[in-house]
Formats: structure tokens, sequence, C-alpha cells
């Protein structure tokens, strides 16, 4: 790393002027290009995903997308005049638009259904062609809104007219200046404060622009972008903030600029190349899930980290020069100036003297750490749950619907005026495709509609008419209950597993349950069946990594037992918040809810690679002082020493980052800022503070132990750097303080 380092150092203005012209040349692409980003994921080989096949094939209008056209009318009812006409001229109009398959009006005869019993709200159900564009759904949208006055109110919703909330732009910026505000007081210099930022802001500025262009060749969710800002931001200024603490040591030392940042990206930008792999294997982990959607994501953060990574090893050393000095305080220039190498574990400090007392005490502090962890999330909790354990166990992933978003959104203003006047199972209704080739498959199909309007839980069922020659009808069903319900899930498996298998029974018709209620469900119960693979898989994969960079079994065991720790802290955190709604409503994300479907999966994943980057950049300095030294107790010291203060800052950046994007008005953006936060500060402040080095102390030198025969196959790859200094014998340890004079 040392050449890279020391070329980006000489040709500084022009790595900078070649950064600011990648991002204005990707901005211009995306200009012309535009994005494409999908919305509705979709699982394979699924009742619903067989019920949407069977309605394209038949190229019935059910397949296309479809959306609700919602009104009320202040003080009287819908069918009054002046309503009607000014409702029925729109209709018309939209039934004429391109991209319209079919538009049922509840003023047409048989539409009576569409007008609630009290008369004060109707609805319009428009289906779309499949292919049909965005511009034709927002010209739609346009003529649908047309007749609204102050009388007469309209509102949208259903998954052709879903609006997702944009991201808060306040809320983002929020993070980005709490980060400058903590470095700046930690540290005491300008510079140091703005270059992790400054480093950040690029790689996740280029990422985002890349990320768009990304979304036209793989399918990419319409909250990528979000994502990965959540995850750039926080890594970014970590990698960069590494970088430029070991920087800063090196100068007190008494080195010069160019010196001292090729030596700190020897070091620590080793671990940071390393650490950020992590999270790259951690996330492309993800496509072992073999999900579109979930792969595309995976994608998308997985850029967003490499970009994060490439900015801090090759802008940020070009910065560095340009800055010189003046990356330190007047007071720090004073001290190096009459410095001359020492060494920083040398020195006293906060950090130091708490490093100091973990090894003199490892078991009484161990057992404090662990006791602390389980009475932290007990506080999360709200003293709701007894254990770590209970709310992860209770996770229950869906979909939330649009009765969780804010009231000002025309979506859930439709959600309620339907679930006022008509119930809220209305607002996610069940779409079963039925196969009925003969003339007793199709009595078949109006005995199973009748049998439909018995059952528990169904507000009504009707089956559309089929045309001459058609072999497949549409039933729909209405549920009594919301489509985020548990009782919706329910009714869906009490359908396909005992409603239909009845109805099919001695017949040769075929019926499967869809609709994008169905869909979500699915979709939940496949990831769901997947995560305990996902993680063990994930788990291996660290396993593996750590035992290549520290040539140790113990090591990587402990930090892979530990992450999974870290990623249940997590769950417990959503599940408390999302799930069960404790605060949920004060932070104004909705009612409670199920977890959206993908979010425990890219925890898993980013979690797992950051708490793998508080390991490496832990452990990796104590591996140096251990090839130093050959003496385990102060190589543990000192290495939680040099990386305890700047841990901690950058998990405390963080958690201002993740806790930013908690407000920005995205529950599924929200649902991660929880659970990253919390699982953050858990992960970095007590189990690689406190637990990591008290187990350290108590297995001495076990913890670089590795069979002769695995350490010859296993490749070398040196995430602390070369030693640069003479090793000292290993039967002569470093003298070390006696226990009573560290207490």
């Amino acid at each position: 790393m040392s050449p890279l380092a020391r070329w980006c150092h000489r040709h500084r203005l022009a790595v900078v002027l070649a950064w600011v012209g990648l991002l204005l040349a990707l901005g211009a692409g995306v200009g012309v290009a535009g994005s494409d980003f999908g919305t509705s994921p979709t699982a394979q080989n699924t009742d619903s995903a067989k019920a949407t096949a069977l309605l394209q094939q038949a190229s019935n209008s059910a397949a296309g997308k479809s959306g609700r056209i919602v009104w009320q009318l202040t003080g009287g009812k819908v069918t009054k005049p002046v309503a009607e006409r000014a409702m029925t001229e729109a209709l018309e109009h939209i039934a004429d638009a391109p991209g319209v398959a079919a538009v049922t009006s509840p003023y047409l005869p048989g539409g009576t259904g569409q007008v609630s019993k009290d008369g004060r709200t109707a609805y319009a159900t428009v289906a779309f062609d499949r292919n049909v564009a965005d511009s034709q759904i927002d010209h739609v949208k346009e003529l649908a809104t047309a007749p609204e006055s102050g009388d007469l109110h309209v509102a949208l919703n259903g998954q052709a007219f879903t609006v997702n909330p944009k991201p808060n732009a306040v809320a983002d910026a929020m993070g980005i200046v709490l980060a400058f505000i903590v470095l700046l007081f930690v540290f005491r210099a300008v510079w140091v404060a703005a270059l992790p930022v400054i480093t950040a802001i690029v790689g996740v500025g280029t990422s985002a622009v890349t990320v768009i262009l990304l979304s036209h060749v793989v399918t990419l969710s319409d909250t990528t972008l979000t994502l990965g800002s959540l995850i750039g931001l926080g890594v970014g200024i970590d990698y960069a903030l590494f970088i430029v603490n070991r920087h800063r040591a090196n100068l007190m030392a008494g080195m010069g600029v160019a010196e001292s940042t090729a030596k700190a990206l020897n070091t620590s930008g080793r671990a940071v190349v390393f650490a950020g792999l992590t999270v790259v294997v951690a996330l492309l982990g993800m496509l072992t899930l073999d999900v579109g959607i979930i792969n595309g994501m995976a994608v998308g953060a997985a850029v967003t980290v490499v970009l994060t990574v490439l900015t801090a090893i090759t802008l940020l050393p070009a910065l560095l020069g340009m800055i010189g000095p003046r990356v330190l305080s007047r007071n720090e220039r004073r001290e190096s100036a009459g410095r001359s190498g020492q060494r920083s574990s040398d020195r006293a400090g906060l950090w130091g003297r708490w490093a100091a007392r973990v090894q003199a005490r490892p078991k009484a502090l161990g057992l404090v750490a662990l006791v602390a962890l389980v009475a932290l999330v007990a506080l999360v909790a709200l003293v709701a749950l007894a254990a770590l354990a209970f709310p992860t166990l209770a996770l229950r992933l869906g979909a939330s619907d649009d009765g969780n978003l804010p009231t000002t959104s025309t979506n859930r203003q439709a959600y309620d005026m339907i679930a006022d006047g008509f119930g809220p199972g209305f607002n996610g209704p069940l779409v079963l495709a039925v196969q009925a080739p003969t003339a007793a498959d199709r009595a078949a199909e109006a005995k199973l509609v009748t049998a439909l309007q018995q059952v528990d839980g169904v507000a009504s069922a009707t089956a559309a008419p089929l045309k001459d020659g058609q072999t497949v009808g549409v039933i729909s069903v209405v549920p009594t209950t919301s489509p985020q319900s548990e009782a919706t899930s329910d009714l869906i498996h009490h359908l396909r597993d005992d409603v239909v298998p009845e109805a099919e029974q001695g017949t040769t018709m075929k019926v499967y349950v869809g609709g994008v209620t169905a869909s979500n469900d699915d979709f939940a119960s496949v990831l769901m069946g997947k995560l305990p693979v996902f993680v063990l898989v994930i788990a291996v994969l660290g396993f593996l990594l750590l035992t290549v960079a520290f040539r140790s079994l113990l090591i990587p065991a402990v930090g892979a037992v530990l992450n999974i720790l870290s990623i249940g802290v997590a769950f417990g955190a959503i599940v408390v918040v999302f799930q069960y709604g404790f605060g949920a409503g004060l932070l104004g994300l909705g009612a409670a809810g199920p977890i959206e479907s993908f979010v425990p999966i890219l925890v898993v994943g980013i979690m797992f690679g950051l708490s793998m980057d508080y390991q490496v950049f832990l452990v990796s300095r104590m591996r140096e002082e251990w090839t130093h030294t050959g003496d385990s107790r102060r190589a543990v010291r000192v290495g939680q020493a040099e990386t305890g203060k700047v841990i901690a800052v950058a998990a405390t950046i963080m958690v201002c980052v993740f806790g930013s994007f908690v407000f920005g008005g995205m529950r599924v953006i929200s649902e991660f800022g929880v659970s990253l936060a919390v699982a953050v500060a858990v992960d970095a402040l007590l189990i690689r503070m406190v637990v990591v080095p008290a187990l350290m102390h108590l297995c001495g030198r076990a913890n670089w132990w590795l069979p002769r025969g695995l350490d010859k196959a296993l490749p070398r790859v040196s995430v602390e750097g070369p030693a640069e200094e003479p090793a000292l014998p290993r039967q002569q340890p470093v003298q070390e303080p006696q226990s009573a004079d560290v207490a």
C-alpha cells in the first residue's frame, strides 16, 4: 500500500481532479439515461407467482398493475348529481387514456357495491396494461384528481398509484453535521473533522450515480439509493477516520507528511481494505438467497462500499498531502516538533488506563459486560422482554400497508377513506386465479365463491364473469382485516391449505391465491425460511476471512459468535419499536406492524460486515504489537489502548448517521436506522471494548494458535502491515506493569 500512498501524495492534484471528473461524468450519464428502479418484490415458485403467471398467460387485465380512485363528498352523498357528473366524466376520460385496460365505475350498473353503506365514499378501480409506462400512469393521476374541489376530495392508492415517501434531505444532512461536530469535539482540529466527511461524501456521491446507472442492468429497489447513503456515510467516515488517526499518530511521533501518509496507508489502510472486503463479502453473500430484488440491493450496497474504500485509499492520501501538518491542531504541532519517535502505545490516556484495567481484571469485567448487554437490550425493549432472544424469536416479516404512511400522503388518505367506508380489508383484496377449462370446473368455481363467502375473516367474495372462450377466471376476496394484519396472513394460509383443496377435489380446476397482499406474504415466508441458512453462510465466510487475516482459530470463532449476538440486538430493536410499536408513533413511523421482508436479510449482511470492521481494526493493531513483541498480554492492552478512542468515535459517528435516517419519513429506512444504530452502539462500545479484550486476556497465547499444517496451507495476507521493527524474543516479553499499579 505504501507505493499507492506515495503516488497519490505526489500527484495529489491529479487524483482530486480525477475523482471530481469521474463524479461529473457519471452524473452526466445519469442525466441522459435516467433511472429504472423497481418497486415490487416477488418470489418465484409461490402460489401468488403462479396466479400472476396464469393471469398473464390468459391476457387478463388482473395481471397488470391496478389502482383505486377514492372520493368523498363533504356533507353529502357521492350519488349527488354534481359529484356523480364530475367523477363520471373523469372516469370516462381515464377509460380512453392510453395504457388503461379497464375501469370499473360505481355509477354503472352493477357498481353499487363500490359505494359505502352511508353513501359518503365511493371508489373506482383502474386496471392498466401489463406494459404501461410511468408517464401514462401519471396522466391518469392528473385526470383522476381534476374534479377535486372544496367539497369533493379525491385520493389514490393501490399498486399502480403507490407513491413512496421521498427521503428527508434535512434528516440525512443531520447525520453528516453531527459526525462533523463529534470529530471536531474529540480531535479539536477542523481538518480532522472535515477530511473523513469530505471523503465519505465523494464516495457516496460517486456510488449513488453509479447505482442509478446500474438500475438499467440489475433489478434494484427504489430504496437502494437511500440504503446506500446510509451505509456509505457510516463506513466512509469511519474508514477515513482510521487512516487519518494513524497518520496523526505518525506525525506526532515526528514523521514527515509523505512518510506518515505511506505508513498510515500501509497499516490502517490495509485494515480498511480488509474491513471493506468483509462488508462486501457479507453483502454479496445475499446472492446465495437467489431473490432478484435482494440480489440487486446487495450489489448496489456492495458497490457503495467498494467506492468508499477506494476514496479512502486514493483521495484521502491526496488530501492529506494538500493539507500537510495542519491535520494536527496547533498544540499538537508544537508537541510533535520536539518528539523523536516515541511510540504512542507508551503514552497514557483514558483508553490506555481502561485497557490496563480490562487486563488486570478480565473475569470480572467480562461478566459485567455480559450483564450490561442484557440490561441495555431490556432498556431498549422498555422492559417488555426478559432477555434479548425473546423479541428476536417473535420476528414477523411482511409488508406494512398504507395505513402507516404520513397522513399527508394521498395513499394514506385513500386508505383511511376505504377503511372507514368499506372496512380495512378492502385495502388489500386477494386475487384468486381460477383455471377452469370445463363446464364442470366453472360450476365448481361458482361453488367456491359461495364457500368463500362463508369463511371466517372474509368480508366478501365475488367472481368476474367469464366471456365466451375464456378458461381463466378471477375471484376477488376481501378480508375483514388490513393487509398487514397477521389475521390476513392466517386467512391466506387457510384458503390454500383447506378451502381451495376441498373445492378442487374431484375436478380439474386449479386455483391459486394471489394479489399484492398474498405476494407480500409469500415473499416474507420465502425470506424467513432462508434467513437461518444465510446467517450460517455469512458466519462461515467471516470465520474464514479472519482466520486468513489473523492466523488464528480462536479469534475468528469468538468474533463469529459475538457478531451473531450483535445481529440479535439489531433484530430485537426493530421488533420492539416497529412490530410491538413501542416508540414508533412518537417517531412518526406509523403503528405497530410486521417488519419489511428484506430488512432482516440486509441487516444481517450489513451488521456482520460492520462488526467485522471493528474486529479487524481492533485485532489488527493487537497482532501488529504481537509480531513486534511476542507478548500477548501487551499486544491486547496496546491494541485496545490505541484503537479504543477511534473505535468509540467511529461508533458514535455511525450511531449519528444511522440515527438521522430514522427521521427521514421512510418506514423501511427507519427500520434500518434503528436496528443498525442500536447494534453498532452495543457492538463497538460493549462487545469490542470490553468482552473481546477480556476474553483475549483470559486465553493468552492461545489467541494466536493455528495448526502448523493449516498455517502452511492458508494464503498469507498481512492486514497489520509488514513488521518494520525486529520482533523481540518471545521468551523475554516486555515487562508489564503490575495489576496493583494500574488498578
